[in-house]
């Protein structure tokens, strides 16, 4: 029920990576962790502390990290590259592909300061294409939890996991309203809200904006299904599915390019079962620039009141 989602305090997604890291490192001897001068800003500093032995400072060369990584594999590591998504994909994307997706390396690229909540850093490291980027990869998991609960159990999840991984999170505190004792699991989209008149698919930090919108919707008397799809690949079709035959239409919301990243995914698999009108709530093929947060995701159109507006336009599309 909508009511019962409700924030638990506000913290920044990258600290749910940081003591993610450290339990699964506790769990999991051969976790490692590799950063590219940027063990601060990854919250790392916990898991340098109880696991020096395990820790590889690669210095600003993210290339050579990621070559670094993908021969830790071989001897049966697992390790957990570290710095800003920018950096995670943008810089490194020749070495990924060729040392970890092509030969399915079990490589963590764990990419903080998605997005443009990363704020006053500016266009040149708010990275809006990286979820395109990464899901195109053959074999490549995607993942963009929601809060910093969420971030923190995927964290722990993917050490289980076999094959490279994409995780995506942020630089700011956000809020917390997921379940803190949650089992994360890897491609199984989390139905937050039911509802019957449209589907509401976001993922990573707009995931709160869904939450909020459909409360508006509801004062509007309109019934929106509230779906986190916290793994874009692979992708929850069966749900995807599901929602959308009940609701027939769809809002998509992002903080990423409207190009390439969830919504797309999401639309690939209604055109192929379930065609339905279908609005996105993304960065329409721009760069960013610098601001805060709040700033930024209200210049660039990713609020809870621009999710309300999709939403009707959507059900004003619908038969």
């Amino acid at each position: 029920m909508l009511q019962d989602i409700i924030i638990l305090n506000e913290k920044e997604t990258r600290g749910g990576f940081g003591d993610g890291i450290l339990e699964a490192g506790r769990r999991n001897p051969n976790v490692v962790a590799l950063t590219a001068d940027l063990a601060g800003s990854l919250k790392l500093n916990a898991f340098i502390k109880e696991f020096p032995d395990r820790f590889v400072q690669c210095g600003i060369a993210e290339a050579n990290m990621i070559g670094v990584a993908a021969g830790l594999t071989i001897g049966g590591k697992i390790p957990y590259t570290t710095t800003f998504a920018n950096f995670s994909t943008s810089r490194v994307y020749d070495q990924i592909r060729q040392s970890v997706a092509y030969s399915n390396k079990n490589v963590k690229i764990c990419a903080s300061h998605a997005g443009l909540t990363l704020g006053e850093d500016g266009a040149t490291h708010q990275v809006l294409e990286d979820i395109g980027m990464m899901k195109m990869l053959p074999g490549m998991t995607v993942i963009v939890p929601c809060d910093y609960n969420q971030t923190k159990a995927a964290t722990i999840a993917i050490a289980d996991y076999a094959g490279p991984v994409y995780l995506r999170f942020g630089r700011p505190k956000w809020p917390n309203f997921t379940a803190e004792d949650q089992k994360f699991e890897i491609g199984k989209a989390q139905v937050l809200a039911e509802g019957t008149d449209i589907s509401l698919f976001a993922c990573g930090h707009m995931v709160w904006l869904a939450v909020e919108a459909a409360k508006t919707l509801a004062e509007k008397g309109i019934s929106a299904e509230v779906i986190n799809i916290h793994t874009i690949k692979p992708l929850d079709e069966a749900a995807v599915v599901a929602s959308i035959r009940k609701t027939g239409c769809i809002v998509t919301a992002e903080e990423h390019q409207i190009n390439g990243g969830l919504g797309d995914s999401i639309a690939n698999v209604a055109a192929r079962e379930c065609p339905v009108p279908h609005e996105y709530v993304a960065v329409m093929d721009t760069f960013g620039e610098s601001g805060t947060p709040k700033q930024l995701l209200e210049k660039y159109g990713l609020t809870a009141a621009n999710i309300v507006i999709a939403a009707e336009k959507a059900l004003s599309r619908k038969k």
